[in-house]
């Protein structure tokens, strides 16, 4: 077997489709189904099941991927350390992103990181299940990192690193019944209509266990995926909901209000897989993650990765 062989048959196993696959390695589908073939032979067993809509693993198959993917990674990280000592260090990050990411400065945090490392290539893909789907394309291989939001408890075969957090607060319209008070206890919110993020998202986790622990039933109405849009909803009188400061920025027309009895602390973290070690790139954007983020926080930073709360 050569590296050609199984960077192909790792690119159909994680995409689950060979036209798929053949692009992400820039060849025509043919050479890539003549390599796997080649490779099958090799090895003496079928590697992939093609009888169904979506490729599939045979058992050889699954036995196969992790050692593969490993080798792909030795292989790309003995490339990189010796350009390294050439040219400065190069390669290739994929690193996920949130929405409306406000609490990690992302354009100035990539930019500070391209000017020490010119020779790597960063590429960003947003969220498009939230962090539930971000979480997934780690796992998948398909980032190498990711900006999260996971509170509670981390998945398998996630390492995570809290950088910074939020906290929600209820946005109201100014005319609502709750608008003329400060601060109203979890259980007053019971029945009301709420706008939030879908199921996946951060944010909504955080809400979802916070009406959970407290007992208290919550109807979400509206859904949106940008939780920035969240305040022209409410103003215009289609239900409320739980927002970060930071995301306000002086709305009119709206009021906000603290909420008592309950953990509305949104967590943002930097997330990679916990099965295989990052490369020298990878390592040297998560050093200047948080050499940025410590900087940003400053002499306010309490613990790992909190920063005040955003009034």
């Amino acid at each position: 077997m050569d590296l050609r062989q199984l960077e192909y048959f790792v690119a159909v196993a994680e995409e689950g489709n060979f036209t798929r696959a053949a692009a992400r390695v820039h060849v025509v589908q043919s050479a890539v189904s003549a390599a796997i073939k080649t490779l099958e032979r090799d090895l003496g067993a079928p590697l992939l099941d093609r009888n169904s809509k979506r490729v599939l693993l045979t058992d050889a198959g699954a036995a196969l991927l992790p050692r593969a993917q490993a080798v792909l990674d030795a292989a790309t990280e003995a490339r990189n350390a010796v350009a390294q000592v050439k040219d400065g260090l190069t390669g290739t990050v994929r690193i996920g992103t949130l929405t409306a990411m406000t609490l990690v400065d992302l354009p100035g945090l990539l930019g500070e990181f391209h000017r020490r490392h010119p020779g790597v290539q960063v590429c960003t893909r947003a969220a498009t299940g939230g962090s539930v789907g971000l979480v997934e394309q780690l796992l998948d291989r398909r980032l190498d990192l990711s900006f999260v939001s996971l509170p509670g408890e981390v998945p398998a075969g996630i390492v995570l690193d809290e950088l910074a957090h939020s906290v929600m607060d209820l946005v109201v319209p100014d005319d609502h019944p709750l608008a003329r008070r400060q601060e109203v206890p979890i259980t007053d919110l019971a029945g009301m209509d709420f706008i939030d993020s879908p199921l996946g998202y951060g944010n909504r986790a955080v809400a979802d266990r916070a009406f959970t622990a407290a007992a208290v039933p919550r109807r979400v109405t509206l859904e949106i995926s940008d939780i920035v849009t969240g305040v022209d909803f409410v103003r215009n009188g289609l239900g409320i909901a739980l927002l970060p400061g930071y995301v306000l920025g002086g709305a009119r027309g709206v009021t906000t209000l603290r909420v008592t009895g309950a953990d509305l602390r949104w967590p943002i973290g930097l997330a990679r897989p916990a099965d295989r070690a990052p490369t020298a790139a990878t390592r040297a954007l998560i050093a200047v993650v948080h050499e940025v983020m410590a900087r940003r926080a400053g002499p306010h930073r309490t613990g790992m990765g909190a920063l005040p709360h955003p009034r």
